[in-house]
This record gives structure tokens, sequence and C-alpha cells, in this order.
């Protein structure tokens, strides 16, 4: 297990690049599966997560190659639909695979997945989705396994905007026959780059981004050359990075539009923000204002920018409350950081952080991505050295966080 020892209080400066977005990555490696040919999704980070979605291709017959960043993928020789249980486990996105190969081969079978820790995530609405489209679905201890000879396209309510519901189903309707419709769909920026991704294979989709989306089904897809858009999560990571350590710098490769509830906050707080192409400066000097802020579905403020937002209003002055409406359990990190002096307490859904003078370094543990992404932060506005343990939950989503940091100033290394 690796770890993380950074010395705060360092000034940062200069320019730090976004990578390709994990949220978009992830369910567009899954769609792959769906194009005849071959597929090469390009700039692809170098996390965990898509290491394991690789391993998962290649253990259902897949031929894969990612280098520099680059991945291609040809599933004609996929002679499986049952993931290896052992992999699959170990991260929520190989759910994403319900859906093409339900679409493409008819059949799936696949074993309840994993990934962080932060509360109830119900798979209930991706099957009643399927299962609207046509599919028969068994339930058994520990997989799912679901069956069609056709799916035939149809009206789709969901009772709450799943971003993953509305990417399996998505991914099901494209070669189904007829016209599907999703009401109440997730919105998310990642829902619109999945649906271009395979619009651009050949699939007929319409309104992703909206919360309804129609698509009419083709007979096939084509395989294509695509780029995701840049994570807006690590962007908005960086721009708290330069808050907290009330430091300037410039992040590279973002869409301004993904970050506008992130952008909103920060400037509510006081900290200047000027865009640019493809770029934003972000300038935390100015002496920041305490604020509140409830987590959403998008465009709303999004839960996975929660645990980051709330170290930084940990070192403002005056009192903050963040409510959190998405995950139930995505307060884990607290307990982490009252060890190194906040002092936040929880009221049901909301924590009440009471911004504090000074944070110190100790020794700390990542209980998920996020919230390990928010420790880091806090290692960076901190007197003396942190030592955060679990490094492999951020590893999941962040290529390379901590080189990244280190060319902007920090002191920061890997064990």
């Amino acid at each position: 297990m690796s770890k993380l020892i950074i010395t705060g209080k360092r000034e940062l400066s200069g320019e730090i690049i976004t990578s390709s977005s994990k949220n978009s990555s992830l369910p567009i490696i899954a769609a792959s599966i769906l194009g005849n040919g071959t597929t090469r999704i390009i700039n692809v980070p170098n996390i965990s997560d898509v290491k394991i979605m690789i391993e998962l291709l290649r253990g259902i017959g897949a031929k894969v190659d990612y280098y520099k960043n680059t991945l291609s993928i040809n599933p004609e020789s996929i002679n499986c639909t049952e993931l290896v249980q052992e992999i699959s486990s170990k991260i929520r996105a190989s759910f994403q695979f319900l859906g093409p190969f339900l679409a493409k081969y008819g059949k799936a079978k696949i074993y309840y997945p994993g990934g962080c820790n932060i509360g109830t995530r119900p798979i209930e609405l991706h099957l009643k989705g399927l299962s609207s489209l046509g599919a028969y679905i068994i339930k058994e201890n520990g997989f799912v396994e679901v069956m069609a000879n056709k799916l035939i396209g149809t009206k789709i309510y969901l009772d709450f905007p799943s971003v993953g519901a509305t990417e399996n189903i998505l991914m099901a309707s494209v070669l189904a026959e007829g016209e599907t419709t999703i009401d109440n769909a997730a919105e998310e920026p990642e829902i619109t780059d999945l649906a271009n991704f395979l619009n651009k294979m050949g699939a007929r989709i319409y309104g992703a981004g909206t919360d309804s989306i129609k698509i009419t089904g083709v007979n096939k897809l084509t395989a294509c050359s695509y780029e995701p858009i840049p994570d807006r999560i690590e962007a908005g990571t960086y721009m708290v990075a330069a808050a907290i350590t009330r430091s300037k710098i410039k992040i590279k490769n973002v869409h301004e539009d993904c970050l506008k509830p992130v952008s909103a906050k920060l400037k509510e707080m006081g900290v200047n923000i000027e865009s640019g192409d493809d770029a934003i400066i972000v300038d935390g000097k100015n002496e920041l204002k305490c604020t509140d802020i409830k987590t959403m579905p998008f465009p709303g403020f999004p839960t996975d920018m929660q645990a980051q937002i709330m170290a930084l209003l940990s070192t403002v002055k005056g009192t903050s409350i963040i409510t959190e409406t998405v995950f139930e359990n995505r307060f884990n990190h607290i307990n982490e950081f009252n060890k190194m002096g906040t002092n936040i307490s929880v009221s049901g859904k909301s924590a009440i952080i009471q911004g504090v003078d000074k944070i110190r370094g100790c020794k700390v543990c990542a209980s998920d991505l996020r919230a390990g992404a928010a420790l880091v932060l806090m290692g960076l506005c901190a007197e003396g050295d942190t030592e955060i343990a679990d490094m492999d939950h951020i590893e999941r989503g962040y290529d390379s966080l901590h080189l990244k940091l280190e060319n902007i100033g920090a002191q920061i290394f890997k064990v």
C-alpha cells in the first residue's frame, strides 16, 4: 500500500493540466464494445479504474492496447458476456457493461460492483430501465443476469436522475428497435459526452444534457476515434488547491461550462477566477468568506466536490454549512479532518464547519477517492508534515496527482 507525504505551507504557482474525465472515460470504454472494428479513445487518464476496465475487457476476449494514454479496443474476439468476479467487484463501473452486452449480445452476467463506500447506490433503476426495454432479469446472491431476444424502444421514467442508470439505458437502447425516451434523465456533462461518442459511432441520440433524452435505434454502430471531455472534478480539485494555499495558478484543459457550480461558490467566497481559451486562472489570495452549500445532481453543486470544498471552508473564518443530499455516507472524511485541527460536527445530512486559524499535519487515512483528494488539499495548507495512507483510493481517479502538484510548487512525494 502506498502513501503520500506532504510538507504544507508552500505557495503554488504555474500551470497544471487536467486529464480527461474519469467519469466519461469509464462508460465510453464499456460502450466501445458496441462498435464494429477498433475504437481509439484518446487521452485516457492513467488511473487504476481504467486499468481494471482494461482487465475486464481482456478477460472477455477483447483485443486491447493502451499506449501513451491512447486506448484501442477491438471487440470482435469477445467470447464471453460474464465478467471475471474478482476483477469486476473492485469497481463500480463494471456495471456499465450491462447495457452494451445486452444490446449487442442479448445477454450478460455481472457481479455486484465495488467502488467507494460512500453510501447506497442501488442498481434497481438500471434494471427497471432494461426490463422496460424487454430484458428478462435474474437476481441471485452476488450477481445479476439479463437476457433478451430483442430490445424494443419505449418510454422510461427514472424515479431519480441516476447517472449510471441513464448511461446503461442509453447504451442498451441505441441498438433497440424503435424509439426510446428517458425522462428525468441525469443531465451531467458526462452523459452528453457518452451520447456524443455513441453518435459518432452512428447512434441517433437527441437531448443528452437535458432531463429528456430520445434515442432512435439503429442496426449497427461503427468504431471511431474519440477524446473524452476534461475532468471537471479534477479541475475543481485544483481550483480548491489554489484557494486553500492562498495561491494563484493556471489550470489548462478545462470546459468552463462544466465548472459553473464550483466556480460560482468559489467566487462567492472571494476567489478570483479568470477564463481564457480552455483554461482558467484561479487566484485565492484574497480574504475568503464562509458560505453554505447543498450538493445536488448537475447543474447543482457536485457531491464529488463536497469533501474538497469542506477542506477549504475549514480554513475560512466563520460558520459554513454543507448539506449532502446525494450519498448518505459521504462525511467519512470528517474524523480525519478533525485530527488535523478542524472543527466540524454533523447534524443529520448537514456538516457544520467552524473555520479555524491553523491546520496541523499528522497521519491520516483516505476512506474513498474524493476524501483522499481532500486530505491532500488539507496537507497542502497544514503546518508540518501530513502522511496520507491508502493512496490507492486517490489513484482510482487522479492521474499523477502528486506529480502535477509538485510541478506547481507543492512539496509532496509518494512512498
